[in-house]
């Protein structure tokens, strides 16, 4: 795999000696109308690590990256990204704080109007004032660095599902951001496909000093890349641990779902009135 090249140098202190959490969730809660998804919630993530969110659907891990890019204000309690609250910024503030974060969407949501080359080259384009022949320089490292230098002149629909994903993890980091989000980056995706994304997603981490925040349901490649895994359930945290913790865990949800158990916790059967008074039968 070729090595990873970053455009922006990061001094050594920013990642190796800071003890303090690049993302911080203190006590917040949050929700959608009078609907409350999350509870109180507490998370924290050191820089350079890999944290994993599981946990059944709506549960509310696509709401915490939300919140993460301030595409949500929380109810109440705190959102922190390397000690700065983010409910509080102005636009300039905001955009500020989001140049410094990538965020892979489910399926990869490339702009299918626009080349491989020029998918990758969008946020360069909108938020640097770089010269074209810089530009052009950065985009073949990023699309190198996931296999794809060959394909800048294909459009997205001439790519596989898996190279999509790949086009869109290079537009993620075109910035060098200092912290990448992703919505189900392994949805979709065929077994190699599946296998390259999650070394991608490893090594792009380690190689460029990135911390990252995956949603995934595929536990098996994202149990063998993360250092961390917390799993959300009615609104709170439940559990948290590294992988090995939760896949040992005696808490019945955790285990329940760990192990892909049909009945637990989570039921099978949705709470209902007695068969005999749905179906008319005399007791």
């Amino acid at each position: 795999m070729a090595p990873f090249v970053s455009a922006r140098p990061r001094p050594a202190c920013v990642n190796s000696t800071s003890t303090a959490p690049l993302i911080e969730l203190r006590n917040v809660s949050c929700g959608y109308g009078d609907r409350v998804i999350l509870d109180g919630v507490n998370l924290s993530l050191e820089r350079g690590k890999v944290l994993a969110l599981i946990g059944t659907s709506g549960g509310g891990k696509t709401t915490v990256l939300r919140l993460l890019g301030r595409q949500l204000r929380p109810l109440s309690g705190q959102v922190l990204f390397d000690g700065q609250d983010l409910a509080p910024l102005d636009l300039d503030g905001l955009y500020a704080v989001r140049r410094r974060m990538g965020m892979l969407f489910q399926f990869g949501a490339l702009f299918t109007d626009l080349s491989v080359f020029e998918n990758v080259a969008f946020p360069l384009r909108e938020h640097t004032d770089l010269p074209e022949a810089m530009i052009r320089d950065l985009v073949l490292m990023k699309l190198n660095a996931v296999g794809l230098r060959g394909a800048r002149d294909l459009m997205p629909s001439e790519v596989s599902g898996g190279m999509a994903r790949r086009v869109a993890l290079a537009r993620a980091i075109a910035l060098d951001p200092d912290l990448v989000l992703y919505d189900e980056p392994f949805a979709g995706l065929d077994p190699i496909s599946l296998g390259v994304a999650a070394r991608l997603i490893r090594d792009l981490n380690d190689a460029l000093g990135l911390t990252s925040v995956i949603v995934s349901h595929d536990l098996h490649e994202t149990f063998g890349i993360a250092d961390q895994v917390a799993m959300i359930a009615n609104g709170r945290v439940v559990a948290q641990g590294t992988p090995d913790e939760l896949r040992h865990s005696s808490d019945p949800l955790v285990h329940q779902f760990v192990g892909a158990e049909a009945d637990g916790p989570v039921r099978f059967h949705q709470p209902a009135r007695p068969v005999a008074e749905d179906f008319g039968v005399s007791a």
